[in-house]
């Protein structure tokens, strides 16, 4: 996948910074808005392993800061909730200028309560996702509960939230009242996923109950099983962003986007960063990539590795094609392939000393009633197969500049 750093003004005219997760094509067919928690930012686990799952499976997804956290501007005991819904509405403008308006938006916990809201003023929103979502907003009090009175008479307090300190003001607090009086919920005629886990100990999961008894079909519930508020296993966060790729798939439409064409029979294409590369190959699509050691994301094979497999399925095609032509009980081939450069001195043919050569170690396990007159054989053919006969030779590779 890609990833970039974006920047836009909210209507406060403060800069919120944000990352925009994209496909490795970097054409996203759908973009996506993700909404985080009370006091988090879009570093915290949860936005980012969602937001890769998404981009993994095609979509362009937007997380950002609110207003006062992490690397956005302004102070945050001078937030509210509006702020916050109103934050996500100058972010689908940005994507909406910048690249293509949002057709989901998702939230995580009160990001949750602020998706909705949102979704009543972004008109290209067709779908929404919460998680671990409160029903209703004045929930987030607990957090301060027994700094109410304190802010009632004074102003303001300030609370601890997961070990860090946050001050609010009253105004937040009368902002939590206002919009607890709106019946937003009841107002949204777009298809809802819920998705909340039974283990929430931080929103319970009669907060999902509420929310799905209160919301108009298509609705949806999937439980979180297992995961904790903050979707703090990776594996919690990665199969909530599966989840919603394919639930979403059925209610939002698909734009066209321009599709990857050759005349040849393989094509690699790579954008400005990473190594992440989308391969054509006939009718068949994936991706080749770069282990993390050396920069790159380990999402496919890297380019020795994919010559390796050739090799390898190959001289296993090759040996099971003949022994099925001879009818020998041969079950089953595994061919296993290890490349390395070797040194000229291990080359008893090298002219340069210090030159290395490409060198396959290639081990083959034959499954079967063979006897070793069989088996001598299979080996032999091993050799005949084309590849191995590609990378023994010298080939050759003609190389020119195609117009864009």
């Amino acid at each position: 996948m890609q990833k970039k750093n974006v920047s836009f003004e909210n209507s406060d005219s403060k800069s919120l910074k944000g990352v925009l997760e994209l496909p490795f094509n970097e054409n996203p067919e759908n973009f996506v808005l993700f909404a985080h928690c009370f006091t988090c930012n879009k570093n915290f686990h949860a936005p980012s392993n969602i937001s890769k799952s998404l981009a993994s499976k095609g979509y362009g997804v937007l997380r950002f800061d609110f207003t006062g956290l992490g690397d956005s501007e302004g102070d945050f005991e001078d937030t509210n909730f509006t702020g916050n819904v109103n934050d996500l509405v100058a972010a689908a403008k940005f994507l909406e200028k910048e690249y293509s308006a949002p057709t989901l938006i998702i939230g995580h916990s009160l990001g949750g309560a602020a998706a909705l809201f949102a979704a009543l003023k972004i008109d290209s929103v067709q779908a929404i996702v919460t998680i671990n979502a409160p029903s209703n907003l004045s929930h987030v009090q607990k957090h301060f509960e027994s700094n109410l009175d304190e802010i009632e008479n004074e102003g303001s307090a300030n609370i601890k939230i997961g070990g860090r300190s946050f001050k609010i003001k009253k105004h937040f607090i009368e902002d939590l009242k206002r919009n607890e009086d709106s019946k937003a919920l009841g107002e949204i005629r777009k298809p809802l996923l819920i998705m909340h886990s039974p283990q929430d100990e931080i929103v319970s999961i009669k907060h999902a109950e509420e929310l799905y008894q209160s919301a108009w079909h298509p609705k949806s519930f999937i439980t979180l099983n297992g995961a904790d508020h903050m979707l703090s296993n990776k594996s919690d966060s990665e199969y909530a962003g599966t989840v919603i790729s394919a639930w979403a798939s059925k209610y939002i439409s698909e734009r066209e986007a321009s599709e990857l064409d050759t005349d040849h029979q393989v094509m690699a294409n790579l954008g400005s960063e990473g190594f992440t590369t989308q391969i054509i190959a006939g009718k068949h699509h994936f991706v080749a990539d770069e282990p993390v050691k050396v920069g790159g994301n380990d999402l496919g094979p890297d380019p020795y590795e994919l010559i390796s497999s050739g090799l390898a399925a190959c001289t296993s095609m090759t040996i099971q094609m003949y022994a099925r032509r001879k009818k020998w009980p041969l079950v089953n081939v595994e061919t296993h392939v290890s490349y390395s450069k070797k040194h000229a001195d291990d080359c008893e043919n090298c002219e340069n000393d210090m030159a290395k050569i490409d060198n396959f170690e290639r081990e083959i396990s034959l499954h079967g009633d063979l006897d070793k007159e069989q088996i001598n054989k299979l080996l032999e053919i091993a050799d005949k197969c084309p590849v191995h006969k590609t990378l023994s030779s010298k080939a050759q590779i003609h190389t020119k500049l195609t117009e864009n």
